[in-house]
């Protein structure tokens, strides 16, 4: 008896061996086309890494009328807690802004060109926040001639709407002519979701959970219309307002509001 409880015993144990094994190996081949060559898993305390992370620092609007003022190193604005990174609009004077915030930028440490960027994030939510995913060139001369991906954008007025976006010479909102597509997330200031953009010299597919929703395509092939052949930087703010953002004005009832982004992790293929 003694013998056959041992062997059922051992029969069990290495089957969930090879289970984990083969597990794993699935796992690993999921990956095995492409190469993490950039991350930052937030799991520190205080204020983000500054070998990674650069800030916008201002109140002038940034073209957009936007209500904040964007500071530098500020942890009541920007922190590592709880392994997420917190951008937080606050409702406070700061020069001659009624409002606070931040925007970090990997310009001048970190850019790439093709790829899959992936952000784990919660959003914030009310009338007047404006979070968003995006990037831009990192040799910027003009905007909107070099380029703009916006891999999400939610307006609070509007709760669960996510936009993906390009912006080019060809193609801007400026000119009403912008490259635009929408999902709704219903619960996307209550839990976490990855939004995930893959950029190739053809095209950029944007996801939601990998449910892709928009597709930009590199079909005329001329500069006008896909300034995407050239490094980009990662951009990740909480604006407050704006002639977008603060279309239906700004809810003050609502701050503070805070934007947990779990990760940010860069692919390339092998």
């Amino acid at each position: 008896m003694k013998i056959n409880i041992r062997r059922h015993f051992y029969l069990l144990i290495t089957g969930g061996i090879l289970s984990l094994s083969i597990s794993n190996c699935t796992a690993q081949k999921s990956d095995s086309n492409r190469n993490l060559i950039w991350s930052d898993e937030f799991n520190g305390k205080g204020l983000p890494d500054s070998s990674k992370w650069n800030y916008d620092v201002g109140g002038d609007g940034y073209g957009n009328k936007e209500a904040q003022f964007y500071t530098k190193e500020r942890l009541e604005n920007v922190r590592m807690e709880n392994g997420n990174l917190i951008i937080e609009a606050r409702k406070e004077n700061w020069e001659k802004n009624k409002y606070t915030s931040a925007r970090l930028l990997t310009k001048g440490k970190f850019s790439f060109q093709y790829g899959t960027i992936e952000v784990r994030a919660k959003l914030p939510k009310g009338r007047g926040t404006w979070p968003a995913i995006w990037m831009m060139s990192e040799d910027m001369k003009k905007w909107p001639d070099d380029g703009e991906l916006d891999i999400m954008e939610h307006v609070g007025f509007n709760p669960g709407y996510i936009h993906a976006s390009v912006h080019t010479k060809k193609y801007n909102h400026i000119q009403g002519t912008q490259k635009t597509d929408t999902l709704i997330i219903s619960d996307a200031s209550d839990r976490y979701h990855v939004y995930k953009a893959d950029w190739t010299p053809e095209k950029i597919d944007v996801y939601i959970d990998d449910r892709k929703f928009f597709t930009y395509e590199n079909k005329e092939k001329n500069y006008e219309a896909w300034p995407f052949d050239q490094p980009y930087f990662i951009i990740l703010n909480l604006a407050v307002g704006g002639f977008w953002g603060g279309k239906e004005g700004i809810d003050d009832s609502i701050f503070p509001q805070k934007y947990y982004i779990d990760y940010v992790r860069v692919y390339q293929n092998k």
